[in-house]
């Protein structure tokens, strides 16, 4: 192995939410075999739950992927500002809150000590909803890639917030409702299909204030990498590249597509393989909402009632705190004996296993971007009923762009009968066998951006080509001026 000393050095910081960590904890592998030193850093509390899940497992979620890779990946933790059990999910505004105004100042300081111990750092990798790194990379005389694990669509409508404003289709009590036709490289956007945050009209919130600081926060990064794939989003991220570097490099999953030796769930996981060797090909829908969303209580069991009614087999994901950490049994009264062994409900798994056994016929999602990533590599139908934030400009890309899905319902009252009509719709007839079609060609194109020469890993290259050359000069300067170099530790 090359020294450490003679490899930039990058210090990883994901955002503290499952969604987030997953593809950032593949891409910091995808750079250090590239022949980079990545010292990742989870929040104190998503290391806890992880470890959790793992029964103890590794303090070091990083060892076994080093023990076997020699892959040169540090691990170390940092507190969000709030105490380790403090419930995030069902205290949300408070969680956010310490993201916004708290976490910022214990980032600062393991930075500085891994800065202060070597190997010397080159640059910060961060999510772009944070709204400190640019300012913590110039402090310390890094570089700074932001990390977006959305699609560049989404990107683009945050980063024209004051064209939104501007047009009035966000931040007063009136917004338009016609279609949004200005924003560079975006043709046109119902407003019903912007990210809920953009939808909204009271702008004070926390949340709002994070993604007004981090929008503006993030035109301070040297580089911008995207999990999303170039040929599916080509007009916007061409926009993008006008005014920044931006790097299309999805989508992010672990080496081969199986699961990884990364600890990155937060929950235990349920082994649904056996149940699902029973079933029939493409015979069963997988349900599930994500890591972090929450449904109301009513809809979840209009979401039951119509899964009953739909009379296919199914496999639910249901988080325990999926209505609220007060409620951790919301299915209605007899729901669990009227299914029968047409369905197993589980608490969690491992999603990518879940949706690669050939017995999955359709995915019930929430629109997650990970979920939606995944279903597609596995060449799963989506059902989709997104519940806030990306998920609403998710849907619009599966179903009016894509083609790889079908809407459950637009704002309206989820209703059991339309639950049930829409499940048999992906699951039979001629629209499964269109979606099936169209999804193959989708997957296609995936598989493609990844391969050697591929938009994707040449997209990548350029970035490390870039970057490397953006450190060497930066080191040239510093040598010029008797600095020390933090690339090559002279």
């Amino acid at each position: 192995m090359v020294d450490s000393q003679e490899k930039p050095h990058a210090i990883f910081i994901p955002y503290p939410l499952q969604g987030h960590v997953i593809p950032s904890v593949h891409l910091a592998i995808k750079l250090a075999s590239r022949g980079f030193t990545i010292t990742f850093i989870n929040t104190h509390s998503v290391h806890h739950k992880t470890s959790k899940a793992q029964h103890g497992g590794d303090t070091d979620i990083f060892s076994t992927v080093r023990r076997q890779s020699g892959l040169d990946i540090r691990y170390t933790t940092v507190s969000d500002g709030l105490p380790v059990e403090f419930d995030r999910s069902l205290n949300h505004d408070q969680f956010m809150a310490a993201l916004l105004h708290i976490f910022s100042a214990h980032v600062e300081e393991v930075v500085a000590e891994i800065v202060k111990k070597g190997p010397p750092v080159s640059f910060l990798i961060a999510d772009t909803f944070f709204v400190w790194p640019s300012k913590v990379a110039k402090k310390f005389g890094l570089k700074y890639v932001s990390f977006w694990t959305e699609p560049a669509l989404v990107f683009t409508l945050y980063y024209h917030m004051d064209l939104l404003r501007k047009n009035g289709h966000f931040g007063c009590l009136d917004a338009r409702e016609d279609p949004i036709d200005y924003i560079p490289g975006v043709r046109s956007i119902d407003p019903k299909d912007m990210t809920s945050y953009l939808q909204e009209s009271d702008t004070s919130t926390v949340c709002h204030q994070i993604n007004f600081n981090a929008f503006n926060d993030v035109r301070g990064a040297d580089f911008v990498l995207c999990n999303t794939v170039q040929e599916h989003e080509p007009d916007t991220i061409s926009a993008l590249q006008s005014k920044m570097p931006f790097y299309a490099i999805g989508p992010i999953f672990p080496t081969g597509f199986t699961k990884s030796i990364v600890a990155t769930s937060l929950w235990s996981e349920s082994d649904c393989t056996q149940w699902l060797n029973t079933k029939p090909p493409g015979s069963v829908l997988y349900v599930s909402f994500g890591s972090y969303a929450h449904v109301a209580k009513n809809d979840l069991h209009e979401i039951a009632h119509g899964l009953l009614l739909s009379k296919v087999s199914f496999i639910w994901v249901l988080r325990p705190d999926i209505v609220s950490s007060d409620d951790t049994d919301p299915l209605p009264v007899g729901f669990k004996e009227d299914i029968g062994d047409r369905a197993m409900i589980i608490p969690w798994c491992c999603q990518i296993q879940a949706l690669a056994h050939p017995s999955i016929g359709g995915f019930l999602t929430h629109n997650g971007w990970n979920s939606t990533l995944e279903s597609i590599w596995c060449q799963v139908p989506l059902l989709c009923c997104p519940l806030y934030t990306d998920q609403f400009t998710n849907r619009k890309l599966v179903v009016d762009d894509l083609k790889v899905g079908i809407n459950l319902c637009d704002k309206r009252p989820i209703t059991r009968m339309e639950v049930s009509e829409k499940i048999n719709r992906l699951m039979s007839g001629k629209s499964k066998d269109t979606l099936k079609k169209a999804i193959k060609d989708v997957k296609k194109t995936f598989e493609n951006a990844l391969t050697k020469g591929g938009s994707s890993e040449t997209n990548f290259d350029r970035f490390i080509k870039d970057l490397k050359a953006s450190i060497e000069k930066k080191c040239g300067a510093n040598v010029g001026e008797n600095k020390k170099c933090p690339s090559d530790g002279t």
